[in-house]
């Protein structure tokens, strides 16, 4: 079994060698897929750095900033292994946390495994209320028009088989990719799973970056792929 890590990146230069370092230290078959989403503050000399010194590392650039939702199109497409999960720059979520997120794909059960940080009793930052309940909204309201009872829709950790990621055609450019990806996973009838995970939330003044414009585009994405009809680039069925 092989992981594809997909890191979207965007002035991160503090952290993503870090971010790298405590992904390697996880003890599974992997690739680390960077994709840098136009950084203007070093990260781009960060990484050079971190591909010349990791043979399972492969850096993409993008050529203008297109957004985190464009950045994960580029990594799944690269993507080789047999399992794919999203991993953000940044320190919040927790590496570790792979192998309990692998093991209902591992055994067969699931084609999708989110990482839900509200029904973990591991650690979490206490941070934002009403970010927190602007979440919970959004995801009680992709549930609705889904019929999933997700408890983190706008989860960053989802694992996904490799050849499901790679047959849902994708759009959004920027964090609409949740609404987005959770809508088609529903209509591809793929197995989705949930398991708690650790928290480490980060404060806008240490580089938080999404905020209340993206909430309304996530919910105009919960419309628009409840009624769009779901497009796919090769066949795929549940197994």
């Amino acid at each position: 079994m092989k992981l594809s890590v997909v890191i979207p990146v965007y002035n991160e230069r503090d952290t993503v060698s870090m971010i790298v370092d405590r992904v390697q230290a996880v003890q599974v078959d992997k690739e680390i897929i960077i994709v840098d989403d136009y950084s203007t503050d070093g990260t781009r000399e960060v990484l050079a750095q971190v591909e010349s010194s990791h043979a399972n590392v492969r850096v993409f650039l993008q050529d203008k900033n297109r957004g985190k939702g464009c950045a994960l199109r580029t990594g799944f497409e690269k993507a080789q292994g047999d399992y794919v999960i999203i991993q953000d720059a940044d320190l919040e979520y927790d590496p570790e946390d792979y192998h309990k997120l692998l093991q209902p794909l591992d055994k067969g059960n699931a084609d999708v495994v989110y990482g839900s940080r509200f029904i973990s009793n591991q650690e979490h930052r206490v941070l934002y209320f009403w970010h927190s309940v602007g979440n919970q909204l959004l995801t009680l309201l992709s549930n609705m028009a889904t019929d999933l009872n997700l408890s983190d829709m706008e989860t960053c950790y989802k694992v996904f088989r490799r050849e499901l990621i790679q047959a849902i055609v994708l759009e959004e450019d920027r964090f609409g990719f949740e609404p987005e990806v959770t809508s088609k996973l529903a209509k591809a009838r793929a197995r989705i799973y949930e398991v708690g995970i650790a928290y480490h939330g980060r404060t806008y003044e240490e580089g938080k970056k999404i905020g209340m414009r993206d909430g309304f585009r996530a919910l105009w994405c919960i419309i628009k792929y409840r009624l769009q009809p779901l497009k796919l680039k090769q066949p795929w069925q549940p197994r």
